[in-house]
């Protein structure tokens, strides 16, 4: 748990919440060094999933899918 003095707080609040809910580690604040206020992320606070990889594994590829189709199988080149 990292200590920081009340006089620190006030100069970085913002930047020392953003730094609990990213590390998910409380944060002590002190008064003289005496603890003052403990501020720890909530319980929902768990970090963001990115959609990158979402649908790993998800797709077979079952055939060439470099070479162009045959004519035949183009819809809209029948009539």
């Amino acid at each position: 748990m990292e200590n920081i003095t009340i006089s620190m707080f006030k100069s970085s609040c913002l930047k020392s919440l953003e730094k609990v809910k990213n590390t998910g580690k409380p944060l002590l604040i002190t008064k003289k060094g005496a603890p003052m206020a403990l501020v720890s992320p909530p319980p929902c606070a768990k970090k963001k999933k990115t959609l990158f990889g979402a649908m790993k594994g998800t797709i077979e590829i079952c055939g060439d899918i470099v070479s162009p189709l045959p004519e035949e199988d183009w819809e809209a080149l029948k009539k």
